[in-house]
């Protein structure tokens, strides 16, 4: 599909941009802190029930806002079921992670960008533009922690399950 970037304007439709598969979900960049002038950074992730990041703190301000499904936020020390059309802000510094309850499709807005560097490192290309087959070994979170500490990004050790 082709893109369309007109001046500084970057337009992408669904099922354009950068496509990543990581820790079971698919993850698509559709706009990077290149694009934006260092601006923002913008992904759409579509993760299986239970999936989703352990949990972390980041460098930037997110925005998450849920298009499909429902996942339960753990923000700090509170826990939020959201559904379609619900959105979140999520100031920088919060110790934060989102769960899946049932497959979701969620837009998140990172301000400002580069966060894409942390995922273009920590995933790999997605064979198709689907959630990848389930996993079978836990992810290395020490490999993902080493990457993520270089974006700005702190992982913590995800809760026991």
């Amino acid at each position: 599909m082709a893109e369309t970037v007109v001046d500084k304007t970057v337009v992408r439709k669904q099922g354009e941009g950068q496509a990543r598969w990581m820790l079971g979900g698919l993850y698509e960049v559709k706009v990077t802190s290149e694009e934006s002038g260092g601006a923002a950074t913008i992904m759409e992730f579509t993760l299986p029930a239970g999936g989703g990041p352990p949990p972390h703190v980041h460098d930037q301000d997110e925005i998450l806002h849920v298009l499909e499904g429902t996942v339960r936020l753990h923000i700090g020390d509170k826990t939020i079921e959201a559904g379609p059309g619900s959105m979140a802000f999520i100031p920088r510094g919060t110790l934060e992670r989102f769960e899946p309850v049932t497959k979701a499709r969620l837009m998140t807005v990172y301000m400002p960008g580069g966060i894409d560097r942390f995922f273009m490192e920590a995933s790999e290309p997605a064979q198709r533009r689907e959630i990848p087959p389930p996993l079978t070994a836990p992810p290395d979170f020490a490999r993902l922690a080493s990457i993520g500490a270089k974006y700005g990004l702190e992982l913590r050790e995800p809760p026991p399950s």
